[in-house]
C-alpha cells in the first residue's frame, strides 16, 4: 500500500473518527473500506443502457408509426399516442414512452425510430417542459434558414379581392394580422 495524505475539515475528521470507533476499526481502514465500496458500486453501474426488448419494440413501432408520422405538433402527437394508451415524457436528453394508465416506462422514443432531435426538427420546438432546452436550440441552429423561420405566409387580403395575396410577417401574424 502507498501512503496518501488527505486534507479534511475538523468536523469530517471527528465524524469519521466516531464512525470508525463504532465499527471498531481505524480511521484509515474506514476510508479504505468506503473507497472500495464506491469503486465496486461504480463498476456495477457500468452496464449497458436500459434498452427495451425488440419483441416489444417491433409491434409498438408498427402500431404507433402512423401517430408519429401524422402528428402536426407535440399536442397532436400526445393526443394520438393517448388513443393507443401511451404517452411521451422527458427522459434525460430525449423522450421515453410510458403506458398512460400505469405510468410504466416502455422504451425510449429513439428506439422506435423517433429521436428527440428529429421530433424537435419536425415540430420546430422542444417538447413542452423538457429540461434540456439546449437540445432544441441546437437543432434550431442547424436548420436551414428556410426551414427554421418562414418569414412570409400568403394570406387572403379581403380588401383587394382577385389580387395576389399579400405577404404577412411573423409579427403581423402574432398580432392576428393587425398592423
Amino acid at each position: 500500500m502507498e501512503r496518501v495524505t488527505l486534507k479534511l475539515s475538523e468536523h469530517a475528521i471527528a465524524a469519521a473518527g466516531r464512525i470508525a470507533r463504532d465499527q471498531d476499526i481505524t480511521l484509515g481502514q474506514l476510508i479504505r473500506d468506503l473507497l472500495d465500496k464506491e469503486i465496486a458500486r461504480r463498476r456495477c453501474d457500468a452496464r449497458p443502457p436500459n434498452r427495451a426488448d425488440e419483441r416489444l419494440l417491433a409491434p409498438l413501432r408498427a402500431r404507433l408509426a402512423p401517430s408519429f408520422a401524422e402528428a402536426k405538433d407535440w399536442q397532436d402527437l400526445q393526443m394520438r399516442l393517448r388513443d393507443h394508451g401511451v404517452t411521451l415524457r422527458p427522459a434525460g436528453g430525449g423522450l421515453a414512452l410510458y403506458e398512460y394508465r400505469t405510468e410504466q416506462r416502455l422504451c425510449k422514443a429513439s428506439e422506435l425510430g423517433w429521436s428527440y432531435s428529429r421530433l424537435v426538427h419536425r415540430f420546430r420546438e422542444g417538447f413542452p417542459g423538457h429540461a434540456h432546452t439546449w437540445i432544441a436550440q441546437r437543432v434550431a441552429a442547424r436548420m436551414e434558414p428556410s426551414e427554421s423561420n418562414d418569414l412570409f405566409d400568403p394570406i387572403d387580403d379581403a380588401d383587394h379581392p382577385g389580387q395576389t395575396p399579400r405577404q404577412t410577417t411573423h409579427s403581423e401574424r402574432d398580432l392576428g394580422g393587425l398592423h
